[in-house]
């Protein structure tokens, strides 16, 4: 039976491949997309083709874009006096979501592969405050510490993000790191 099932079966390891999906929900999803909604898996399959060939990196951002610019940098009504560097293109989609922010983007991906000179280029454009809207980690603080190091001649203010106990979560199950940090950075009432 298995062999008769081979095509079903490289639906449920392609479903599979996807984050958060194991083998019992990669199998509810084929089964339901093969049995039950065969238009509707057509159109998500069309859907995936038409975002892998449409979509691209923005050129000034790093973001999401199915143009050169994305939205977001050709959107002349945005503050150009603020620069939110995030850790991926997935964050801006999370701010952008919420309404969190109404500057700038720059996308990090990867320190190595890190575009030194077109950040200078994008801070030196009239921008006042760097945000940094990073994943609270050690790697992350060093990551701050260097850029903010490489562009220290730059008459630019360096933030990050507020960090520490999440509303709604016991102390005891707040990681040690985050508790330390909500200590150091407490607020007055």
């Amino acid at each position: 039976m298995k062999r008769s099932l081979e095509k079903f079966n490289r639906l449920v390891e392609a479903l599979q491949q996807l984050p958060t999906i194991g083998q019992k929900s990669a199998t509810r999803l084929a089964y339901h997309m093969v049995m039950n909604d065969s238009f509707g898996a057509l159109k998500l399959a069309h859907a995936i083709e038409n975002a892998i060939t449409s979509l691209k990196k923005c050129r000034s951002c790093g973001g999401l874009s199915e143009d050169e610019l994305c939205e977001i940098c050709s959107d002349e009504r945005r503050n150009h006096e603020i620069l939110c560097i995030v850790e991926n293109a997935k964050d801006i989609l999370t701010f952008e979501e919420n309404a969190l922010f109404d500057g700038r983007y720059f996308v990090l991906d990867a320190l190595d592969e890190l575009d030194l000179s077109h950040l200078r280029s994008i801070v030196q454009s009239g921008i006042k405050e760097v945000i940094f809207a990073l994943t609270p980690s050690i790697a992350n603080q060093g990551v701050m510490l260097y850029i903010e190091d490489k562009l220290s001649d730059c008459d630019v203010r360096f933030s990050r993000i507020a960090q520490g106990v999440p509303t709604g979560v016991s102390l005891e199950n707040v990681d040690i790191l985050s508790l330390t940090k909500a200590m150091e950075d407490r607020v007055g009432i």
